[in-house]
């Protein structure tokens, strides 16, 4: 037989020189080298015989050739000796020359030149030659291992593959010397330098910073971290080790962590998908896709992670065909040195797709980080650069749901997207290599495929659109429990614990409604591709017996390697088509919020410190005496969307000069806060236009605080300066304030200013807005959160004062005081300026009236005179209280807000327990042993196919063997069927039980738990922990249950089929155990500060959407972004240190598995050897074995994985646990009053102290009075006196710590919490109008008719107004947006009145409304209200002078008590100090 020319050989020149197609003989071809030749040799070889010398020659030519005279050319090809010899060891010859060269000119090349490197190029330079060398030693092994065993081989080839191998290992060891010079010289020049900036910082180390404050310095300090990180490191993650040593010896912080690459920092990832944004949005404008603008800044990126997971793909198909060869090899029982080869291979290969697995997930979970970062940045720029007219299209709950849900679904797409193309395509490709094992039979398991795609594509939609829905009620719910939130002392006064309850609960199940249908369709899903698998494998075996043939070992194990192959991708697919659709929705929802138009049009950069103006086209550079000009404007608050807006200012035309300090006065609801609103550019201008000149200082109605300490909230970013900021802080009487904080002007001020009262809130807020020496004011009915004196200081140093002289000042207010030292006064009615003039025309005008004082002329009179004939003795009195006005009721005067906590070590067993109570422990169990006889009965398959396959007596008894292999498909099918179901089931009960435990926990909870914690912090328990419990939880449990049992599953059969793997099983498990524990200690507290970082993400958002007015008025933009991105930085970090460790782990434990293989196929080699002496089983068991052992790689790697996540998504359930286990309002009494109670309204204190802490003085100091039945009693003092603690100890918000308090002979503190509170009417500080119709909001129990409601609102003044909106029907938006602060507090009053409860309590309920409402307010309570006790807490004097009694406090204590009237005439009264600087 002839024997087969070999083809021509590449060398590692890369060049195959053609020739002419001519006939040479070798003869002629020696000569001509002879010719060559000889002349060298003559001068190496001694002088002798030429003859000598020609034999030489010969020799060598017929040693390399043999004998014969072979043709050089045939007309085909050229001869294998002369492709050898010539070509082949030539080119070999030349290349290993031209490294050399190459080696000696790089030498004067940069010296870090190869550090540089891409990691792509760095892999190619030493990845090809590796795997080159390693090809090339693989042939030179064979040549000689036949050399041994006799088999003739020509020399040449012997001469060719060694001088390849030599050539490729010239030139990998070149690259190999190179880069370690280079790594020794970067290491030399960083020590170096380390040492040279350690010297300098000796010298001058007090002034040196200790952390770099630049960026440059940053960027620096990240360029040597990652030019330290060589190849090795990179491929190995061995960078995560340190972190990893911390993380079993201590708690790991924040400074424990990873350094971030350059690419992950926030910043950068902003810019860059903000600047493809911006570019998207100016071409598509309202069609923009957020999907287009990630393509065009991580497109490429993500494109080449493709062709990385194309290679990754490739190489898991190489497994099945080794193993195929590896079989048939032994069934043949010829296994010699092919199959040592083999068995290496087979490792080998293992161990290349665990490098590339890795690599592959590595990159793209960055990419996924950079995109995470880069959405949530431009989400909070749009909630800086929305306006509130604009955002009135979205509820609150929504735009939270975008950070929280709709920026991780979106960039799960970067999963999905790959996986859409990957998955077919390797399940084309494992259809194909079926086709070459079983020919046609594998299409009756297709077919079984392609009927299950309609299904599951209706499947798909009809997951989709569930989605959607339950977005939309989580959306809603996550709305209100916002709301509940932010008014949760309110709603405690109101006792409306339940109703809040029931509304939450309702929105609840709608959700829930749709979670389960998604769920249930999911099971469905799950079910028909996890059974796809055996069901693939049982039809196609039965038809290929059925057409004649015997099946085989080789043929069934490479088959069941195939379907292995094919289950994760079958799996998968669902999976990612759910990820798709899910990723589509959020991604249309997003865009719909990122195209709404903008406040302003300047882009937010990342690293701008300062934003300009908003308004900066509309901002005059030339001087103009003209502050604010407005010509014809018409406003709404609608948005710009909304087809037929609701105007609220009409045809307003105002010209405002500048330097004037212009009052706008007006009834409750005629428009003053939105014209103010309409300057700042807040509302939508329907005609007309709005030009302001210069910089703007806002004050809203609601003064914003900020979280943080007193002193971030005044500087807002701006640069502190000492003497500006002392006048302000003496301009707002808040020095004394400060004096008395335990911290001084850096004391932490709670969430929305929780541990102020109302009066330190605005003047607070004012004091901002002075210290930014602004040209423009708006202060937004800031005197009325104060009390008449300190409205009168601050009037006078701080309005007025002379840093404001030259000042633009527009002021929203009722004070009196204010209107006479205004230059111009604008009044409004209806969204109207009915009049405009100086204050001596507007005397002469029938408006004047609304704001002279009701009492009579005589009072004012006597006031006056008083004013002037005040004695001395007194004067000291007036003095003493202005300087004591202490901050708050003693009770806020440290933080009350604490850091949160985190637990530490592993999540405790009783956390698992807690779920599977809330699951039911029936279903717990029903899951586990589905899920067990499930994996029972796959294995059983398997096994029954060994059998079969090695006792094959022809095709007998294939009916037989068939009938046993489909009952165990039924059962399969039966079990997976359960098991999706069941896990369905018991993941709704546990996150319906759960929402339901948190909820009632909360709202039962005390309102000092509210104080300590943001709410911020408890929403991200009831958004992004709930919605891990809801969805991911079950998710990664059901993989993890499936995990723990197909390993359990795969070891057992593995101890079957192949005795010697119990002699690995212990080593393996002590390696595995060392290894898993190594990284859980670490990844457990890396999502613990993971989960930490997460909740100021959120708590920054949720207190910028409170206050991004305020924010771009005063031009803030740029600080809260980067001030955000601070925070999104954090997360960066302790994500990516938990994916480094994630990956850290995978690798191991995917070489680990690879070593399995290698000794799994290494003993198969030894048991069938010819020599051996021990057979470790058939041909039928070795097979089942390695192929089960190849799926070790994805089992071991993702059972612990998924045991990992499911640890990690477990301390969601563990934060939301720590909050079912908060303490709790007392619920029961051991008195239980009448219903009727109280029935006369008798308030006795007696020696009533009451802390708020144990650690700080008192807020109510040992007070005692009484308040008989039917009396009108007014409480006064100075903000911060302990007013608003006298009803905190009656509506016991705060437990007293001595003393006690009898209503009607009843000890409070014996009654239930919720009767006492229910039995009581209360008009709140804060007004609270919820989410829903006018009805709910004024009758929330359906208890009064419409008629009794109707006449509640026209006592109230809120009639006409009611019926000219639309009626009881009509929506009320949350918080009460639709309506002004003083019309809600009209809207509570009503709401009091129709409680007809025995015992009124009003918290200052007419601060916000003019003076001639307030007047006829009080004469409605007077006579309304007649047989009530009415407590009234009050900052003006009008407000009490008609009352029967008043309390005058200070610092906690009662220093006077009497009739108005009396106190008033006693000129050295405190009372009186008070209505002298009233100006009545």
């Amino acid at each position: 037989m002839a024997k087969p020319q070999p083809a021509p050989s590449f060398t590692a020149s890369g060049v195959l020189n053609v020739t002419k197609r001519r006939h040479w003989s070798i003869e002629s071809t020696l000569s001509s080298l002879r010719s060559v030749a000889l002349p060298l040799a003559a001068r190496l070889v001694p002088s002798g015989s030429s003859r000598a010398r020609g034999f030489c020659l010969a020799a060598a030519m017929d040693f390399l050739c043999g004998t014969g005279d072979p043709a050089v050319w045939d007309g085909r090809r050229f001869s294998p000796c002369f492709a050898d010899s010539v070509l082949g060891f030539g080119g070999n010859v030349v290349a290993t020359v031209a490294v050399l060269a190459l080696f000696i000119a790089k030498g004067n090349a940069p010296r870090t030149e190869s550090v540089r490197r891409g990691l792509l190029e760095k892999l190619f330079v030493f990845g090809v030659p590796g795997f080159a060398v390693c090809l090339s030693l693989v042939g030179l092994i064979m040549i000689v291992k036949k050399k041994f065993e006799g088999i003739y081989v020509e020399n040449h080839k012997l001469l060719f593959t060694a001088s390849q191998f030599l050539s490729w290992a010239m030139a990998y060891f070149m690259e190999i010397v190179s880069f370690s010079t280079s790594i020794s010289f970067g290491i030399f020049v960083t020590v170096a330098t380390i040492g040279g900036r350690s010297c300098k910082r000796e010298v001058n180390s007090i002034e040196a910073p200790l952390v770099p404050n630049n960026e440059n310095s940053e960027a620096e300090s990240m360029t040597v971290v990652n030019e330290h990180q060589n190849i090795w490191e990179l491929l190995t993650f061995k960078s995560v080790n340190p972190m990893m040593d911390i993380g079993i010896t201590r708690q790991l912080d924040f400074t424990d962590l990873l350094e971030l690459p350059a690419e992950l920092r926030a910043a950068s990832c902003y810019d860059k998908l903000l600047s493809s944004w911006t570019a998207e949005h100016q071409n598509h404008h309202a069609d923009s896709s957020l999907l287009r603008a990630m393509s065009y800044a991580y497109g490429w990126t993500y494109l080449r992670l493709g062709l990385l997971k194309v290679i990754n793909d490739s190489i898991s198909f190489v497994s099945p065909l080794l193993l195929n060869k590896f079989i048939r090899l032994i069934q043949q029982g010829s296994v010699g040195m092919d199959g040592y080869i083999i068995a290496i291979s087979l490792g080998l290969t293992s161990i290349i797709k665990s490098f590339l697995d890795t690599q592959y997930s590595f990159r793209l979970a960055k990419l996924k980080l950079m995109l995470r970062s880069s959405i949530m940045g431009i989400v909070y720029r749009k909630c800086l650069c929305l306006s509130l007219s604009e955002r009135s299209r979205f509820s609150e709950g929504e735009i939270q749901t975008f950070m929280s849900v709709d920026v991780d679904r979106t960039i799960n797409l970067c999963n999905s997207l790959h996986d859409a193309w990957s998955l077919p395509l390797q399940i084309g490709l494992a259809l194909y290599l079926l086709y070459t094992q079983v020919n046609y039979a594998f299409l009756s398991g297709l077919a079984i495929t392609i009927i299950l795609i309609p299904v599951n594509k209706s499947i798909s939609t009809r997951i989709a659109t569930a989605t959607q829905k339950m977005m939309k009620q989580k959306d809603e719910r996550i709305s209100c429990t916002g709301e509940l939130l932010a008014h949760i002392r309110t709603v405690k006064m109101y006792s409306w614990e339940k109703l809040f309850s029931q509304r939450l609960k309702k929105r609840r199940e709608l959700e829930m409604k749709h979670l389960a249908t998604r769920k249930y369709l999911d099971a469905w899903c799950v079910y028909f591709w996890a059974t796809t698998p055996t069901l693939f494998s049982l039809f196609t075996f039965s038809i290929f017996a059925i057409m004649g043939h015997s099946l085989d070992a080789a043929t069934v194990f490479t088959c069941v390697a195939l379907f292995n192959t094919l289950i994760s991708p079958l799996n998968s697919f669902p999976w990612v088509i759910n990820g798709m659709i899910d990723a589509v929705i959020s991604s249309r929802r997003l865009d719909n919020y990122l195209c709404t138009p903008e406040h302003c049009s300047s882009e937010l950069s990342a690293s701008a410190a300062i934003v300009k103006d908003a308004f900066e086209t509309n901002t005059e550079f030339f001087y103009n005496p003209k502050a604010v000009i407005l010509q014809d404007v018409c406003c709404s608050w609608s948005n710009s969307s909304t087809v037929e807006p609701s105007i609220i200012l009409r045809n307003i035309s105002l010209e405002l000069q500048k330097g004037l300090l212009i009052a706008i006065i007006g009834e409750v609801g005629s428009g003053k806060s939105s014209l103010l609103n309409s300057i700042i550019g807040e509302m939508s201008v329907i005609s007309g236009s709005v030009n302001s000149c210069g910089s703007i200082a806002y004050v809203p109605q609601v003064p914003w605080i900020l979280s943080g300490s007193l002193r971030d909230n005044i500087l807002l970013g701006k640069e502190f300066d000492a003497r500006r900021y002392e006048e302000v802080i003496q301009a707002c009487t808040l020095d004394v304030d400060i004096s008395a904080m335990v911290g001084g002007d850096v004391s932490h001020i709670g969430e929305k200013g929780l541990n102020l009262s109302g009066g330190q809130r605005a003047r607070l807020a004012l004091a901002r807005a002075l210290y930014h020496d602004s040209d423009l004011y708006l202060f937004d009915d800031i005197l009325s959160a104060v009390d008449s004196q300190v409205a009168s200081r601050i009037l006078e140093k701080a309005i007025m004062g002379p840093q404001m002289k030259r000042k633009t000042r527009l002021l929203s207010t009722h004070n009196l005081q204010a209107i006479s030292a205004a230059d111009m006064i604008v009044v409004m009615a209806n969204g109207f300026v009915k009049w405009f003039g100086t204050l001596e025309c507007f005397l002469a005008t029938p408006y004047s009236r609304m704001y002279k004082p009701d009492s009579s002329s005589a009072v004012s009179a006597t006031i006056s005179q008083k004013d002037k004939q005040s004695s001395n003795s007194c004067e000291f009195k007036a003095k003493d209280l202005l300087d004591n006005d202490s901050v708050v009721d003693h009770d806020e005067q440290r933080d009350q807000t604490e850091a949160e906590t985190r637990k530490e070590g592993m999540v405790e067993l009783i956390v698992y327990k807690k779920y599977a109570t809330f699951a039911g422990w029936s279903m717990v169990f029903l899951i586990f042993l589905s899920a067990f006889l499930m994996q029972a009965s796959r294995n059983g398959n398997d096994l029954w196919l060994t059998y079969w396959v090695d006792t094959r007596t022809g095709t007998n008894n294939t009916r037989f063997y068939l009938t046993i292999l489909a009952v165990f498909g039924i059962i399969n099918s039966f079990f997976t069927l359960g098991r999706a179901f069941s896990f369905a089931y018991g993941g709704l009960c546990a996150a319906i039980q759960i929402h339901t435990d948190l909820l009632s926990n909360l709202i039962g909870a005390p309102v000092s738990f509210f104080d300590k914690n943001p709410s911020g912090r408890i929403l991200n328990r009831l958004s992004s922990d709930l919605y891990a419990i809801d969805d991911s939880l079950p998710f990664i449990l059901n993989i993890f249950v499936a995990n723990f049992f197909s390993l359990l599953g795969t070891l057992v059969v593995l101890c079957y089929s192949q005795v010697s793997f119990l002699l690995i099983l212990v080593p393996l498990w002590l390696i595995y155990s060392k290894v898993q524990f190594y990284y859980r200690s670490t990844s457990r507290e890396v999502r613990r500060l993971d989960s930490v970082a997460r909740s100021p993400i959120y708590s920054s958002f949720t207190e910028t959407l409170d206050g991004s007015s305020t924010i771009r008025a005063f031009q803030k933009e740029g600080f809260f972004l980067e001030r955000f991105i601070e925070h999104l930085t954090l997360y960066q970090k302790t994500s990516y240190s938990e994916l480094m460790a994630g990956l850290w782990l995978s690798l191991r434990l995917q070489l680990l598995a690879g070593f399995i293989i290698l000794f799994i196929a290494m003993m198969a080699v030894v048991g069938f050897h010819s020599n051996s002496l021990v057979n470790f089983g058939t041909p039928g068991l070795v097979g089942l074995a390695l192929s089960y052992a190849a799926p070790v790689v994805s089992l071991l790697n993702g059972f612990l994985t998924t045991f990992t996540e499911t640890e990690k998504e477990m301390i969601s359930v563990e934060r939301v646990v720590e909050y079912v286990g908060i303490p709790q309002e007392e619920l029961q009494g051991s008195e239980s009053p009448h219903r009727s109670w109280p029935t006369e309204g008798n308030i006795e204190f007696e020696h009533v102290t009451l802390r708020y802490k144990t650690d700080l003085p008192p807020a109510l100091n040992d007070i005692s009075f009484l308040i008989a039945s039917g009396m009108q009693v007014g409480v006064i003092g100075r903000t911060g006196a302990g007013k608003s603690s006298i009803l905190n100890a009656l509506f016991r918000l705060a437990p007293i710590c001595n003393g006690r308090i009898l209503l009607d002979g009843f000890d409070v503190s014996k009654v239930a919490v919720q009767d006492l509170r229910g039995h009581f009417a209360v008009v709140p500080q804060s007004p609270f109008l919820f989410d829903g119709s006018l009805r709910e909001n004024l009758d929330p129990f359906s208890i009064a008719t419409d008629l009794r409601i109707w006449e509640a609102l026209e006592r109230c003044h809120m009639k006409t107004e009611i019926e000219s909106i639309g009626g009881l029907d009509i929506h009320v938006k949350e918080s009460g947006g639709s309506f002004s602060v003083g019309q809600r507090q009209l809207l509570c009053l009503a709401r009091a009145i129709l409680k007809s409860s025995k015992v009124l309590c009003l918290d200052e309920c007419t601060a916000n409304v003019d003076n001639h409402t307030a007047f006829l307010l009080q004469t409605t309570i007077s006579a309304e209200c007649k047989g009530m006790t009415v407590l009234t807490i009050a900052h003006r004097i009008s407000t009490v002078m008609q009352m029967d009694n008043i309390l005058v406090l200070d610092q906690g204590k009662l220093v006077e008590e009497g009739n108005p009237e009396v106190l008033r005439n006693d000129e050295c009264s405190r009372f009186s100090q008070f209505a002298k600087a009233s100006r009545m």
